[in-house]
């Protein structure tokens, strides 16, 4: 299984461009969206997180597929608008899962046959003895290694996302590098936060 990230939609761009003029108006503008206003919102969007210029990209909202290793979904949790709509979940499909297929390639295969076996242990528990298999499918989701995947669906916003790429861009896991690489490809994106080719 590799990192996939698509299936995406977004909501709010043009909406969210004009409200980036609100600060500066006596009354709101709720004509079509024109190129000043794209030009206002791509110098505000492209100044630093934190100073509140950019607060109109939260308008703009993402909906994605995503599919990641554990150790991805770690460090992914930690922004906060980056929320899940609805995930795959170990607890109902643990047991129906093809765990070799579930997992990066780096995952080690003696870790991968060490769950299979686990799985297989478990199904041979007679139903008659339910504390036998509750005990045993909490080893195996507390062997998962880190490198089997879960998919989910998550909303996210613009700002958001311009603090995800910000940070990850240069880090360590691959994944995080086909997350900022599909950041660039969502309408607008580049313009909206400055970045130069």
């Amino acid at each position: 299984m590799n990192y996939y990230i698509g299936n995406e939609s977004v909501y709010g761009l043009e909406r969210a461009v004009k409200a980036s003029g609100n600060p500066m108006r006596t009354k709101l503008d709720t004509g079509a969206t024109t190129e000043k206003d794209f030009l206002r919102a791509e110098r505000l969007g492209a100044t630093r997180g934190g100073e509140g210029h950019d607060n109109f990209l939260k308008g703009i909202t993402v909906q994605v597929d995503i599919v990641a290793p554990l150790y991805w979904w770690k460090e992914a949790q930690r922004y906060h608008w980056f929320d899940f709509i609805s995930s795959q979940s170990t607890m109902h499909c643990l047991l129906k899962f093809d765990i070799a297929s579930q997992c990066v390639e780096e995952t080690d295969p003696l870790i991968i046959k060490r769950i299979e076996e686990l799985v297989a242990s478990y199904n041979e528990i007679p139903d008659e003895k339910p504390e036998d298999k509750k005990r045993a499918w909490r080893i195996i989701v507390a062997s998962l290694p880190s490198g089997f995947c879960l998919g989910a669906t998550m909303v996210t916003n613009y700002q958001q996302l311009k603090t995800m790429y910000y940070q990850r861009r240069g880090h360590k896991l691959k994944e995080w590098h086909v997350f900022t690489d599909w950041c660039l490809t969502l309408p607008r994106f580049r313009e909206l936060l400055g970045i130069k080719d």
